[in-house]
């Protein structure tokens, strides 16, 4: 199937790829080549994308996920390859927000914290696989 991951401001990755795993709101799903229409919104997660014998690791930030025809399009806001994550910041961004949500003050906001917990994480377990 041929695979576009798409943001605002460039195409991450345009290529045939023989399987897919999303990060759904609702759970991971793996997408093979004939997959029946789809189209649903994606969480903070990781993107797996098999090209033969190689596997391809994404940081994706939500966003849409559709497929027709086997073609399918991921638009998000933001999205990393894995070669392209910079693990000491991730790791830098993870050890802040875990401090923030430890913070009882009343003037920390608790869900941008796991928000940003959820980013930092998903970069660090995407850079880690490849």
């Amino acid at each position: 199937m041929q695979l576009k991951i798409i943001t605002h401001e460039r195409i991450v990755f345009e290529g045939e790829v023989d399987e897919l795993l999303i990060q759904t709101k609702t759970g991971q799903m793996g997408i093979l080549n004939d997959h029946i229409p789809i189209t649903t919104v994606l969480d903070v997660g990781v993107t797996r994308a098999k090209q033969g014998e190689t596997l391809r690791y994404f940081a994706t930030m939500g966003g849409i996920f559709q497929l027709n025809d086997n073609v399918a399009t991921i638009l998000t806001d933001v999205c990393e390859e894995s070669c392209d994550i910079d693990v000491t910041r991730a790791n830098d961004a993870k050890a802040r927000a875990e401090a923030r949500l430890l913070d009882n003050s009343t003037k920390v906001d608790s869900q941008r914290a796991q928000a940003a917990l959820a980013r930092s994480l998903a970069r660090l377990k995407a850079a880690l696989n490849k």
